[in-house]
């Protein structure tokens, strides 16, 4: 069910795009534009026992569905308001004998909903689903092979008194999860917890530098203006993290979904000099940048091996030795510094070595403000986690000012209710008044910080996760 706002959009032909969407009167950054429920949802596999299946907020405990013993919800409000999308696949998964996996699952709940509603327009759409783009006709050998084995599992677990669907049908809405798949997000929006389909975010196009921000916030999403938007201009959001040059951004939206991006920051190659900046005084030989571009490329290998296999201090090595060798080559801005930087800082927190992240995170925060858009819900992200490293660390100016910062970011591209910028607002007013006390006597401050750290240990970091942060669309690996 669509929730709302629905005439602030409209539905027009982009020139060498498709359809999209447009504004339909002028935006102002943080304005909603319009916010939309799953068409369809469901939590990923690895996930199933500890998110919730209707709100998913991760919670410590779950209640079961007792016949099938495979969904989970916070209390009996979630259970009953997910019975009529989970009453078929109750009876689907005791028949079938095991729980498919999260593809099988999403396509036959959507397809559940196209029987119960049919495949017109439901209240609020846009489009339908048989509408949305599936780009099977694009598919490599491979994509095609998982969408074989996908429909034969699919078949299997489909029940027979259910309506039949055509092989092409099938194939139709395997294909539109694929390219339309949005991840959800739990409650805080720090952990990918599930896939859902949203008709009407499914219209909106790719640009690098959007002038919208998509946010998983309460059981639904939200399109949020990044700036000022005009009366019939398009509207866009980023199906990827910008900080790439154009031409492996460009690689990756070809691969993913099955388009060539014209975007002004991939025509003109805008920031890709600072993405590959080097050293100015004395300026290295291209020789010298290739090779340091390799070693770099070989020690984040080296790195992901490491985290995987929990060796964090392994990890931490590498990433000071890679930072010293990169040092009189690269620029501040260069995306192979930056990511030993966003490494190494968020490795050195979780070890408590707060000390040495914070002067890291501060590095990784200058370069990353270079790069982003001003209002970029992942810089805002960066900026809060350097933040609370700085906080940690002890140094209350820097950390307070960072806190500040990532605070007027999120205001913009989660808006106010998200529980993360409520975090963040309680953290805001904590650090403003240890700041007051720094300011008007420094060593009684930090005699009462100690004091308080020996009585209640610091909160710790969550453990470095090899995932990336939550990507806005998802893609079937």
């Amino acid at each position: 069910m669509t929730i709302g706002r629905m005439e602030n959009v409209e539905v027009f032909t982009a020139e060498g795009k498709g359809r999209g969407l447009k504004a339909t009167k002028e935006f102002w950054a943080a304005d909603v534009i319009f916010a939309e429920r799953a068409y369809s949802a469901v939590v990923f596999d690895s996930l199933v026992n500890f998110v919730c299946h209707t709100c998913f907020k991760r919670q410590e405990k779950l209640h079961r569905c007792g016949q099938c013993k495979f969904a989970h919800y916070c209390d009996r409000t979630c259970q009953k308001d997910a019975w009529l999308n989970h009453k078929n696949e109750c009876s689907a998964i005791k028949r079938y004998g095991k729980v498919p996996n999260e593809n099988i699952r999403l396509a036959a709940r959507i397809m559940w909903r196209v029987e119960r509603e049919g495949t017109g327009l439901t209240e609020g759409c846009l489009v339908s689903v048989d509408d949305l783009q599936n780009h099977v006709e694009h598919f490599g050998e491979e994509e095609q092979k998982e969408l074989r084995v996908d429909v034969d599992t699919f078949l299997q677990y489909w029940p027979p008194q259910s309506q039949q669907f055509s092989m092409q049908y099938i194939s139709h809405i395997f294909g539109v999860i694929n390219c339309n798949g949005f991840t959800l997000s739990d409650q805080r929006g720090l952990q990918a917890v599930g896939v859902g389909i949203f008709p009407n975010l499914g219209l909106v196009n790719h640009d690098c530098w959007p002038n919208c921000t998509v946010i998983f916030n309460n059981g639904k999403i939200e399109l949020r203006a990044l700036g000022k938007i005009s009366e019939g201009e398009e509207l866009t959001v980023s199906y990827i993290d910008f900080l790439n040059v154009s031409e492996e951004r460009k690689k990756q939206l070809k691969k993913q979904y099955y388009f060539d991006c014209t975007c002004e920051h991939c025509q003109k190659k805008l920031k890709d000099d600072l993405f590959l900046g080097v050293k100015d005084n004395p300026k290295p030989s291209q020789e010298v940048v290739k090779e340091m571009i390799q070693f770099s490329k070989d020690t984040l290998e080296k790195i992901d091996k490491a985290r995987s296999e929990g060796l964090y201090h392994e990890v931490v090595k590498l990433c000071r030795e890679c930072l010293q060798k990169q040092e009189p080559v690269f620029a501040d801005t260069n995306i192979y510094t930056l990511r030993m930087l966003s490494i190494v800082s968020e490795v050195l927190s979780y070890l408590q070595a707060f000390e040495e992240a914070s002067d890291y995170a501060r590095r990784m925060v200058d370069g990353y403000m270079k790069l982003y858009h001003p209002n970029n819900a992942q810089l805002g992200m960066a900026v809060m986690r350097a933040g609370l490293t700085n906080w940690h660390a002890g140094n209350i100016e820097v950390g307070h000012g960072m806190i500040c910062k990532a605070y007027a970011i999120l205001l913009v591209t989660h808006g106010p209710s998200h529980p993360i910028t409520k975090d963040l607002e309680a953290m805001r007013v904590q650090t403003e008044m240890e700041l007051r006390m720094f300011r008007q006597n420094e060593f009684m401050y930090y005699k009462m910080r100690e004091a308080a750290l020996n009585n209640q240990p610091m909160q710790v970091m969550a453990e470095p996760s090899n995932e990336p942060a939550p990507a806005l669309f998802h893609k079937k690996q």
